[in-house]
This record gives structure tokens, sequence and C-alpha cells, in this order.
């Protein structure tokens, strides 16, 4: 109903139409959250995080630059307005089997490392969000040393 509201006063201020691509209940928006919400805990999103992020976006769901960019502002607000993850972690749930699951822990693992290491932050919103998605310890173990192994600049905690 809130969002019901926002969009009759946006209309009526003659403000854009929320976007019709993607919805509250769309599973790459609660995807792109998750990730959003990974970017930002040790800094803004900008420069090469976002960059990150929109390449991990674009290559899974195969979107363009501008649905991209899109994607990315439905995800930072759903993020502000979030309480928890349980809200994105069931609809991923309730959308995609494991193989789906093991692949977003997978793109957060390689969110959290963007920047050449994973904080402790970054490793307890991990272990959360995977067990939310029920992702056992040993896959979610072996997919960060992946990532950590795949990517340039070998590090982290």
């Amino acid at each position: 109903m809130l969002e019901e509201i926002k969009r009759l006063f946006a209309e009526l201020h003659g403000g854009s139409k929320h976007s019709s691509h993607f919805d509250g209940d769309d599973y790459r928006v609660a995807a792109a959250a998750l990730l959003v919400h990974v970017a930002t805990l040790d800094h803004d999103l900008t420069g090469p995080g976002r960059e990150k992020l929109r390449d991990l976006l674009m290559a899974q769901f195969s979107l363009t630059d501008a649905l991209t960019d899109e994607l990315i502002e439905a995800a930072m607000a759903a993020d502000r307005e979030a309480v928890d993850f349980y809200h994105f972690t069931s609809l991923l749930m309730r959308t995609l089997d494991e193989q789906g699951r093991l692949r977003i822990v997978e793109m957060l693992w390689r969110m959290a490392f963007a920047d050449g290491a994973i904080s402790e932050f970054e490793d307890n919103v991990m272990w959360r969000v995977a067990d939310l998605l029920a992702v056992s310890p040993r896959d979610r173990i072996a997919l960060r040393q992946q990532v950590i192994g795949a990517e340039p600049n070998k590090g982290g905690t």
C-alpha cells in the first residue's frame, strides 16, 4: 500500500512512475539488494565497487546497461528499506534451486572480495545469508576459497 501511495504522489507531482522492469517480488532485486548490502559494508558504492556490481549483475542476468542501472537503483532502495535479510532470502529460496542459490553466494563472495580483502563484517553477513539460503558451511567456505583463488590480488582474512 505504501508503494501505491508513493506512486500516486509521484504521478501527481509529475515525477516518473516507479520502474515496471523490476518490482519488489523480483528475485533479481533481492539478489542485487544483498550484493548492494555487502558492497556497502566497508565503503560507498562508487568506483570499482559499483563497476564490480554492474559486471556481476550484467553477466548473471543478461541485462543491458540501462536495465543494470535500473536494477541497481531498485536494489539500493530495497536495501535501504530492509530491516533484515529474510525478505530477500525467502524470495530467493522460493525462486531458485540449489544451484541458483549457490551462484548467488558466489556472487556475494565476489562482491565482498572486490576490494581484495574480506572483512569480519562481510564474512559475518556471508555466514548469515548463506545460512538463510540453505547453503551449507562447507559449500560457503568452498565458494569463498574459489573466489579468492580466482581473483587477482589474492588475499583476505
